[in-house]
């Protein structure tokens, strides 16, 4: 009897250790996938390319950009903001189901009449990322100065 109970405990417990590796590797799987398109993004927007950057945001998406403003990425997709150089470095991912938050810094450089154009701009972001419909989508960006 208590060979029987050792061993439902036993089997337990596996079970439990086997489904939460099963977690974390399914956690992995998602973080290279959605770091990937968040390269992809930074890349969009580095080209200026609309339509690209597009696949990328739910039609909803909304930003508090490095100009302290809430929009729907407004100042890109009029062409106010361009850029020489846009670096983004991810620095922590977090999976919970279908959502995915990236933390991190950028490096950016604007060019043209963006304002602060040829200055190297430190700042810190956020992207929330949401698996809709099978594919993941940035739902929601912020984006910060760090001051100097």
């Amino acid at each position: 009897m208590i060979k029987s109970i050792l061993l439902t405990v036993f089997l337990i417990n596996s079970s439990f250790l086997i489904v939460s590796a099963q977690g974390e590797q399914e956690k992995k799987i998602i973080e290279i996938e959605v770091r990937k398109l968040d390269s992809l993004h930074a890349a969009a927007v580095l080209s200026g390319d609309l339509n690209e950057m597009d696949k990328y945001w739910t039609e909803d998406f909304m930003v508090t950009n490095p100009f302290n403003e809430i929009d729907k990425a407004d100042r890109i997709r009029n062409g106010t903001v361009t850029y020489a150089s846009f670096q983004r470095i991810c620095e922590a991912v977090q999976i919970h189901e279908n959502v995915a938050i990236l933390m991190g810094k950028e490096v950016v450089v604007p060019k043209g009449k963006s304002p602060d154009s040829g200055k190297i701009i430190n700042r810190r972001y956020t992207n929330i990322w949401m698996k809709i419909n099978g594919l993941w989508k940035l739902v929601a960006r912020q984006a910060s100065v760090i001051s100097s």
